[in-house]
């Protein structure tokens, strides 16, 4: 074959591949428009964080952030959703303790919560508190003990669940504390603090974006903290480690992930644009009025994460005998 002819086919096959090499390219940059699904209703924890760190990426010129809210299932329906989207960047999914809690309290689920994802970051965590009306009769932790001892399975509590931080992490100062309660779930911890307000449960465990607000109202009564340190906003209030149960942690953490086979590249961009929302100082400071703490761990180590508390919680309710299903 000629040397120029040689030359002219290889030049053609170059223009050939060329728009091909191109669109790889492109499906490789950041979307300019995103949709983070939250599994939670409106109003809850995960729903204002997610608008607060969407706010800030389009002021600082970054894509236009859609929140959809899509809860229902503890948290598989949104979580399957966001399995089966492109894996183009476009999607992510707003995820909580219940995106590996799932994984140990269910026979099964149509997504894997190690392999079906791309970790992008851990963002926050958030301790619990255990709140009850303030026109209950219940005063302190010890008071509402007590109280269930002495009507084993009579009072009840509320919180977002099944099979979430809130369940898992109540159910175990139940068996702790040895007493019993009457769980009654509800789609997000704004509709339990809600149900609480209007008298329709005894006690509720959540967030402190849920409840803050009105304990400050002085319409709910803060009884215990389930970090292992007292919350800055309630310094007057004991934690339940404190309390006399020892050791006892209930905390929720929040991160992002998009479904598995998302180009590298844009998973990075991700990564550097959520790092960057996270470091604003306006938003450290109403993500501190929310009661959130800052993490910012992505990438491996946010992968890392999602392992131990794979495996932390698949030992908790093996342990404690909490399924589902």
């Amino acid at each position: 074959m000629p040397l120029v002819f040689r030359l002219a086919v290889t030049a053609a096959l170059l223009t050939m591949l060329a728009p091909a090499e191109r669109a790889v390219a492109q499906s490789a940059q950041p979307p300019r428009q995103i949709k983070i699904v939250v599994p939670f209703p409106p109003g809850g924890t995960a729903d204002i964080l997610t608008r607060i760190l969407g706010e800030q990426i389009a002021k600082t010129g970054g894509p236009t952030t859609l929140v959809e809210n899509r809860p229902g299932g503890g948290t598989v329906i949104a979580t399957e959703l966001v399995a089966r989207a492109a894996p183009d960047g476009a999607t992510l999914l707003m995820m909580a303790n219940s995106f590996v809690i799932n994984a140990a309290v269910r026979s099964s689920l149509p997504y894997d919560p190690l392999t079906s994802f791309e970790p992008v970051c851990l963002l926050v965590n958030s301790p619990q508190i255990l709140v009850v009306n303030a026109t209950s009769p219940f005063r302190t932790l010890a008071d509402f003990v007590a109280a269930a001892k002495a009507k084993p399975g009579e009072l009840n509590y509320a919180t977002v669940g099944p099979a979430t931080t809130q369940h898992i992490g109540m159910e175990s100062f139940l068996r702790t504390a040895g007493i019993k309660l009457t769980y009654v779930p509800f789609g997000g911890g704004a509709p339990a603090t809600n149900a609480q307000l209007g008298g329709h449960v005894m006690a509720v465990l959540a967030n402190p974006s849920e409840v803050m607000e009105q304990v400050n109202a002085g319409k709910l009564r803060a009884l215990a903290v389930a970090s292992r340190e007292r919350f800055s906003q309630l310094p007057n209030t004991p934690t339940i480690a404190e309390s006399g149960y020892k050791d006892f942690e209930a905390v929720a953490w929040f991160g992002l992930t998009v479904p598995a086979k998302t180009p590298k590249d844009v998973v990075a961009s991700h990564i550097s644009m959520f790092k960057a929302a996270l470091a604003n100082a306006d938003v450290q400071a109403k993500l501190t009025a929310q009661g959130y703490n800052t993490i910012g761990v992505c990438g491996a180590d946010f992968a890392a994460h999602i392992k131990r508390q794979h495996d932390d919680y698949t030992r908790v309710t093996k342990d404690a005998n909490i399924k589902v299903d």
